[in-house]
This record gives structure tokens, sequence and C-alpha cells, in this order.
């Protein structure tokens, strides 16, 4: 297939990209920058030049290919208070996609969320499908959930969307998100905290893996699917704090909920979630396995601890 990726030089992307392209696809990644493009390039993928906003190009790139994956999100303006503004963004994308693919059979896989999704139990594939009263005046991540529901109900326009729900710790070597912050903050307060008893879980999975997923879902994913990138269903906040604190020889200790902000600053209000799940049914239904290590291994072979991540 030529399959048209945002977010092809992200994180996840510049996984999925070479995963794509070692199962036989031709892969066209949008890019803002040179940087990107010369990624992509160098990955052996085709580059369209211009960002989310740029709906023409998302439409015509779209219209062009034979599916789409759609992996960007303004996770910059997302984390500096305008987590609404880019929902917008990411539902005006969403819309367009639909709006070329609508009538075709093609297949369009998008990337979510799960964090937050059920709190205290372990969500499974099919929360999420209905939008809650709680969330009727909500934004942000909600809105987000929103736009994911927007896409299974593409099914019913002729196109064979899907949306791959990602953990809050997508792991592996060279990781910049939440466990590099976690670290750099226990070696700025000297200690490697966790809330209250350290019993909240978050699930994770490694980048490998859910490269695969992406691509196993891009093949056969059936219309209006929702799939789980879980490797790991819940990982203790406290397991990960001792792995931490064993690394940089530091003390191991509770933080109080009500001390958490001023310890944790805007890592406070997703360490104390306790936000679990399973991928037992989307295991099923695409043969999909993880191989990779978990979190708490891959946090143990020590590459969070050198180098950028480490620092």
């Amino acid at each position: 297939m030529r399959v048209f990726v945002t977010g092809a030089s992200g994180w996840i992307g510049s996984a999925v990209v070479p995963e794509l392209t070692a199962h036989g696809h031709e892969v066209v990644g949008l890019a803002r920058s040179d940087a990107s493009a010369a990624a992509l390039t160098a990955a052996g993928a085709h580059v369209v030049r211009g960002s989310l906003d740029d709906l023409g190009t998302l439409r015509d790139t779209a219209a062009g290919s034979d599916g789409v994956l759609h992996l960007a999100f303004k996770h910059d303006i997302a984390f500096s208070g305008g987590f609404e503004q880019a929902a917008d963004a990411d539902r005006r994308a969403i819309d367009t996609f639909g709006a070329a693919l609508a009538g075709t059979g093609r297949p369009f896989v998008i990337a979510s969320g799960l964090l937050g999704l059920a709190p205290g139990r372990v969500a499974t594939e099919e929360d999420g499908s209905a939008q809650s009263a709680q969330e009727e005046e909500a934004s942000g991540p909600a809105q987000r959930m929103a736009n994911a529901r927007a896409v299974v109900a593409l099914a019913d326009r002729g196109v064979r969307s899907s949306v791959v729900r990602l953990p809050p710790t997508v792991h592996g070597e060279g990781d910049q998100g939440f466990m590099p912050a976690v670290i750099a903050t226990a070696r700025e307060k000297k200690v490697s905290g966790y809330i209250g008893d350290g019993a909240d879980r978050w699930p994770a999975v490694h980048r490998a893996d859910a490269a695969r997923l992406f691509r196993l879902a891009l093949e056969g994913a059936p219309a209006g699917a929702t799939l789980h990138a879980v490797g790991d269903e819940g990982v203790p906040i406290r397991s990960v704090a001792e792995v931490i604190g064993r690394h940089l020889g530091l003390p191991v200790a509770s933080v109080a909920p009500e001390e958490a902000p001023a310890h944790f600053a805007w890592l406070a209000g997703f360490l104390g979630l306790d936000s679990p799940a399973s991928a037992e049914r989307t295991r099923a239904l695409l043969g999909w396995e993880p191989t990779r290590p978990g979190l708490l291994e891959d946090l143990d072979e020590g590459h969070y601890f050198t180098g950028a991540a480490g620092r």
C-alpha cells in the first residue's frame, strides 16, 4: 500500500515508518521542518511538506493514498495549556481525512490515548464507545476521546477506520516522554517519589510493539475497531519509583497527595491516576503479541539513565 503518515518523524512514527517499509509498504510522510523531511528521506519515505493545519494538503495526499495513519497531535500546545486547541486541530484533520476517504473502503488508523479511560479498573476496548454525562461539559482529553469516536463512526461512511489507543508510557531507547520527566524530578528532588501508597497503575507498551500494532491495524483491522496497544496491563507507580531510585542511588519515598503538585509539578495529575488497561480483544482480533521488554525491564536496562534521556 501507499500509506500517508502524519507524525511520521515523531516518537511513534519513526518506529512505524521502518515497520511499514520492511513489510513492503510505500510511505508518504508529512514533514513540518527540514529536519523532519531529512529524517523521513533517510528512512526511505517520500515527503510531503506541511502541517496539520494545511487541510488541502491533507485532503489531496490522503485521496492519492491507499491508506492513512494519523499519528500527529499538537502535544506541545496540549501540554502548555492549550489541549482544547490541539484537540480542535486534530478534529479538523480527522474530518478532512474522513471526507477524502469516504466510500473507498480504504484504511484510516489514528492514535489516541488510554490514560483516565476507566479510572480504578482495567479498561477494555469497549470502554469509551459512548459519551458519558461527565464528558458533556469537559474539554481536553475528553474532546480527544470524542475525536476517536468520530473516527470509529466513519465506518458507516465506507472507511475502514480504526483507533489504536496508546498508554501514557510508550517506552524504549530515546524516549523523551513521561519516564524521563519522572527521572528528572527524582534527580532534582533527591528522592524517587510516588504519590500516596504508590498503588496507582499505568499501562505501558514498548515502542516497537506499538509500531507493529499500527501496521497490523492498517493491514487488517475491521471497520470501526478500537484497539489497545498494551504490553503491561498495569505497572504500579511505586514499582517505577523503586527502579528509578535503585539506578540513581536515591531513597524511595511516598509523597502525600496534597504535596504532590508542589513535588511533581505538572506530572502530579497524571501520576495520581489509576488507569490499567487490557488488550485481550486486540490480541485475539489481530494476533498481536508484544515481544519487547516491559516497562520495568526496559528501565532496568539502564538507557533511561544515560545520555540525553538521563540528564
